[in-house]
């Protein structure tokens, strides 16, 4: 069985969704606004380390 690393910690992932959450609003779920990133605020952020393409097109 293979573990995926946590993209915050230092362990491996226990699927807590603290990934997830707006860094302005914890009460939110991420929506990829990008309003985090027009602030001067810290944040939290992720490595990017695999962009899956869906090649499927919607009808």
């Amino acid at each position: 069985m293979k573990y995926e690393k946590c993209e915050l910690y230092d362990r491996e992932c226990i699927e807590c969704g603290e990934c997830d959450r707006c860094d302005l609003d914890p009460n939110k779920t991420c929506d990829s606004c990008g309003r985090c990133l027009e602030t001067d605020a810290t944040y939290n952020g992720i490595k990017i380390t695999k962009i899956i393409m869906d090649n499927k097109k919607e009808q």
